[in-house]
């Protein structure tokens, strides 16, 4: 199963139209799932959902072959800590899907680690979303916590002890 999500506070048509077209496109079916928001687009091959609840949030990405979505933090932490390959597609301030383009920098920084590819344009994602079925290539699972090392240093930090 696909998993697809533009998180919980804007519509992404963009984004749930390329997976939609990509979906209608292949010749043997993948089941999708699309978390869509209060997106205008109707899709023709994919199941869609306006919202779910963290819990539902959390069963889809485990459920899911591949993660697509927006580079939002929340979407890529929880399928790296699965271990899930993600593809992200990053809003963009010009398009007016967000404020400003944070999310094509952070999608650029997060393409550097194993799982994680990134589409600038929408017409790069159908290979992208192929590349992750066929690889299936999942990252080594991140921890949902951060490692004793870093605690310990911001404890000691916090103390006064680091300059």
């Amino acid at each position: 199963m696909i998993f697809v999500t533009v998180g919980s506070q804007m519509a992404f048509d963009r984004l749930i139209r390329a997976v939609d077209q990509w979906a209608a496109a292949r010749i043997d079916r993948v089941d999708v799932l699309a978390q869509v928001g209060q997106g205008a687009y109707a899709t023709k091959a994919i199941r869609t959902v306006h919202s779910l609840t963290p819990a539902q949030f959390r069963q889809a990405c485990e459920d899911a072959d591949v993660v697509v979505a927006h580079a939002g933090m929340g979407s890529v932490l929880t399928a790296l800590e699965l271990g899930r390959p993600i593809v992200l597609l990053p809003r963009r301030g010009e398009l007016q899907e967000t404020r400003n383009d944070h999310q094509l920098a952070t999608a650029r920084w997060l393409a550097t680690r194993q799982g994680v590819l990134v589409a600038e344009h929408e017409d790069q994602l159908a290979g992208l979303i192929e590349k992750a079925l066929v690889l299936r290539a999942a990252p080594m699972a991140i921890s949902s916590q951060a490692s004793a090392t870093l605690l310990g240093a911001l404890d000691q930090f916090i103390a006064g002890g680091l300059a």
